[in-house]
């Protein structure tokens, strides 16, 4: 089991702990962390893009000219896809682009992405992240403190204080273990988890 050094808010080493290798030691399958993320994107499209069809065009029904003696194609609509301003023919329509790959995949992309940036010195146990109020000056201080530029904080569960003060600093977010997703550990370079949150995502991604 891999030992990393537990911090404070102030970047003093204040003990060690031992990460489980049921979560941080995965082998890396870069796939599989792709079918997750993928998911993830697809579930956060809208899918509200929508044509209008023939049918659904506010058009007169009149017979745009007579059938014969115009010495032009025939024509019966207004409405048809091959006039100007016509119906749109195999157009997009509001739709669900939402799936979800099995549990097991989900939770096994999760340890892998945990597993990766442990290996790329990327993780940072922090003892606890006390704020007595919300401040952002404070919060980005000791972000700083903590050398933290684009990071993702995982806590044990959110504090309002904690999660306002950071809403408004960029490339710093604060989130839940229960929330925890492969695409915000990758879209930070870094991955601060506060030691309280360790427990809750082993008996998350092992049970």
């Amino acid at each position: 089991m891999p030992i990393v050094d537990v911090l404070n808010i102030n970047n003093e080493k204040v003990g060690e702990f031992e990460l489980p290798d049921s979560v941080f030691g995965a082998p890396l399958r870069p796939h599989l962390v792709h079918e997750v993320v993928t998911a993830q994107l697809h579930s956060r499209r809208a899918g509200n893009a929508s044509t209008k069809t023939r049918g659904e065009v506010s058009y007169s029904t009149r017979k745009p000219y007579s059938q014969k003696k115009t010495g032009r194609a025939r024509a019966g609509t207004r409405k048809s896809p091959l006039w100007r301003g016509g119906g749109t023919i195999f157009g997009p329509k509001p739709r669900d682009f939402s799936w979800r790959p099995p549990a097991r995949i989900r939770r096994e992309a999760l340890k892998i992405v945990l597993t990766a940036k442990l290996l790329e010195n990327k993780l940072t146990i922090v003892d606890a992240w006390p704020m007595e109020t919300v401040k952002t000056k404070t919060f980005v201080n000791t972000a700083k403190g903590l050398g933290l530029a684009k990071a993702l904080v995982v806590v044990p569960e959110l504090d309002w204080k904690l999660e306002r003060s950071s809403r408004n600093v960029p490339n710093l977010d604060v989130i839940a273990d229960a929330g925890l997703n492969c695409y915000d550990v990758l879209r930070h370079d870094q991955l601060v988890i506060l030691q309280g949150s360790l427990e809750g995502i082993e008996r998350r991604l092992t049970r």
